[in-house]
């Protein structure tokens, strides 16, 4: 039985790959997706996979429709759109995960800057007592963002940088971005079998 709603965002973080394969996902569980695009997500977008994607938000909303599976609605929403739902408390869905998330942006969610909808998105989601979930895709980590997680995760954030693992053996740049999905879907409490489970040896 599917969800009703989740938000997910998408910052200038590297990664846009792992980004649609979870959208992908959440369309096949959830009855409606808010896609918040960072200004810098379009230029990844556009450089990693070649996407376009429209400042537009319904143009933007059909190519992510178009290039993913499932009957879950997509809406996407600019980072000013503050009269949109994921905005209040009264509205806002429970569950939110930003995917890439920029060292920048999770520095601004750890203030409580707000200073965009994406901000604004996981604040009330932390005032809230909701589900959220940042991953990082940077690296080395200097002092600066190790301190700024840790402030997040004594809050009840999760942080789950984009590191997938090897001990299901990949065969393919798919299988491991496909090993991060579905470390999110395990946090979400949704079935799946999308990577082969430690100690279970091969499913596929």
């Amino acid at each position: 039985m599917k969800s009703k709603n989740i938000t997910l965002g998408f910052t200038g973080a590297s990664g846009a790959a792992y980004g649609m394969a979870l959208l992908n996902q959440l369309r096949q569980n959830y009855d409606e997706v808010f896609v918040i695009l960072s200004d810098a997500a379009r230029v990844v977008f556009a450089t990693e996979l070649g996407l376009a994607l429209s400042e537009n938000v319904t143009k933007a909303a059909e190519v992510l429709k178009r290039e993913t599976k499932g009957d879950g609605k997509v809406t996407v929403l600019g980072t000013q759109n503050w009269m949109s739902p994921v905005a209040s408390g009264s509205a806002a869905p429970k569950q939110m995960i930003v995917c890439p998330c920029s060292t920048g942006t999770l520095s601004s969610i750890a203030v409580g800057a707000s200073d965009n909808l994406l901000e604004r998105a996981a604040d009330v989601v932390i005032k809230e007592r909701g589900q959220l979930i940042l991953m990082p895709r940077e690296t080395p980590f200097s002092t600066i963002h190790l301190q700024n997680m840790t402030r997040l995760s004594e809050i009840g954030v999760t942080i789950m940088p984009l590191a997938p693992g090897f001990y299901q053996k990949p065969e393919s740049i798919q299988d491991l971005i496909n090993f991060m999905v579905a470390r999110v879907l395990d946090h979400l409490m949704i079935e799946h079998q999308l990577m082969d489970r430690w100690g279970y040896g091969k499913s596929k």
